[in-house]
């Protein structure tokens, strides 16, 4: 019998798909030019008429700096593309070559949920006898315990539960986990994720290729699309996230976050690095936020690789009302920030034996991004009340483009209407969500997150 996880495409079939792979690339790359050249006279128009506004300040540096960053974000924008483009997936390991795997799932306040993920991990093809699965109760208010004991029995002693006395946090609750691991890899996921059949294999393969791999991150999509416009919107931006952005980045081996709803870590380096992750504190305070990020920090920092699975696939319930959606990403930007900032005490030292020039470029454009977008971003707030008639058409075509580059690429990978979306969030980011960005940059210091609360698990 034929095992059909093995058989590759025919030669003609991986021509074809090259052809194809190709002509969509380069047709992307004409698009990204032709919307830069656009997006350059636009702005050109937007910044003398600027000039005038502020009554000869040609020699203001707000003019020259946004021209700058349009040319660094146009450049950006083609290495991108260019390492995305040239982004394969690993052919997953087979049986034999797998190592061992403590998958750990910390749940607070998840009701039915937990019992789903739970399930969804026990049926991955990974072989059960290198598979621990241990569930984490952080202290819920709710029924989550009852559902995990459910799993427990349903799994026929699979899963070990553990379940604290109160709750300390997702960080402490993965602490537990890891300290009850006895697995080669550590694999994390959120309980209001579910993950496909195959997507642990694919998440443990590049450890196996490369011994100097530290961590991997997951695919992450949305389960929830069905219950309003913010996941429908937010599938189309987490696909270019992910497929886009962090594939890029795994080019360079420098995946800056591996996200909470999937990710992988070889077992030995967390088991260094936890006590001093659990302890982590900012600005003398604990740092209760952002444990996916800091946790890559670290792996990063001590020389090892970050990298990508496309194939990794997981399913995440994500915020369908305004608040909590802006909770969130209140949380990932202060962590954004607070880490960013350590990543500089250690990016241009010799932190690993590969090469570190492509992670010192994502540095630095990643932190004028974050600086100089914000700068940028209140400059123009007075243009944008006194010239109504020039902003108009200028931030209606920005938003366009903005939607654009992340629509296309949806397109050409999945080939549904879903990429539509695309066009509504550039519109909601910029009206609804762009002052998040700014405002975390004043309180870094603060601590929280979005609580998976009883109103979120009454809902589903």
């Amino acid at each position: 019998m034929v095992d059909n996880f093995n058989i590759g495409p025919t030669a003609r079939e991986r021509a074809i798909h090259l052809i194809g792979d190709i002509l969509s690339k380069s047709v992307i790359l004409f698009i990204i030019a032709g919307v830069g050249s656009l997006g350059w006279f636009v702005w050109d128009d937007f910044v003398d008429e600027w000039d005038v506004f502020l009554f000869e300040k040609e020699s203001s540096f707000l003019v020259p700096l946004g021209k700058i960053s349009l040319v660094i974000a146009i450049l950006a924008t083609i290495w991108k593309i260019y390492l995305a483009a040239t982004y394969r997936p690993e052919t997953p390991c087979e049986d034999s070559l797998l190592p061992t795997c403590s998958v750990i799932i910390p749940a607070y306040n998840e009701s039915e949920q937990v019992l789903k993920s739970l399930l969804s991990v026990a049926a991955s093809d990974y072989p059960p006898e290198k598979m621990q699965i241990i569930a984490v109760d952080d202290g819920s208010k709710d029924d989550t315990w009852q559902w995990m004991q459910k799993a427990a029995e349903q799994l026929k002693g699979r899963v070990e539960l553990v379940r604290q006395a109160k709750n300390g946090g997702k960080r402490r609750a993965l602490y537990a986990g890891f300290q009850k691991s006895t697995g080669e890899i550590l694999v994390t996921i959120d309980s209001d994720s579910e993950v496909k059949p195959d997507s642990l294999r694919h998440l443990v393969t590049p450890f196996v290729r490369d011994p100097i791999v530290g961590a991997v991150a997951g695919n992450v999509r949305v389960l929830n699309t069905h219950q309003g416009i913010i996941p429908k919107m937010l599938e189309v931006n987490y696909a270019f996230s992910f497929d886009f952005i962090r594939a890029s980045q795994s080019r360079i081996n420098t995946v800056l976050t591996t996200p909470g709803a999937l990710s992988g870590y070889r077992g030995k380096v967390v088991r260094q690095l936890m006590d001093a992750w659990v302890n982590q504190r900012f600005l003398g305070r604990e740092a209760n936020i952002g444990e996916d990020r800091a946790m890559t920090n670290m792996i990063l920092r001590e020389g090892y690789l970050a990298r990508f699975a496309r194939r990794a696939l997981v399913l995440t319930q994500v915020p369908v009302d305004y608040w909590p959606l802006c909770k969130m990403f209140l949380r990932w930007a202060r962590s954004n920030l607070r880490e960013t900032l350590i990543m500089a005490t250690f990016i241009f030292k010799k932190f690993r034996t590969a090469s570190t020039l492509g992670a010192r470029v994502l540095f630095l454009l990643h932190l004028f991004s974050m600086f100089v977008t914000e700068v940028l971003k209140v400059g123009s707030l007075s243009v944008v009340f006194s010239l109504s008639y020039l902003m108009s058409y200028n931030v209606l075509l920005g938003m366009a483009i903005g939607g654009l580059i992340p629509g296309l690429f949806y397109l050409l990978s999945h080939r549904n209407s879903n990429f539509l979306w695309a066009f509504p969030y550039s519109c909601f980011y910029v009206f609804a969500l762009s002052w998040i960005s700014f405002y975390a940059l004043f309180t870094p210091h603060r601590n929280g997150w979005l609580n998976r609360g009883l109103k979120k698990a009454a809902a589903q």
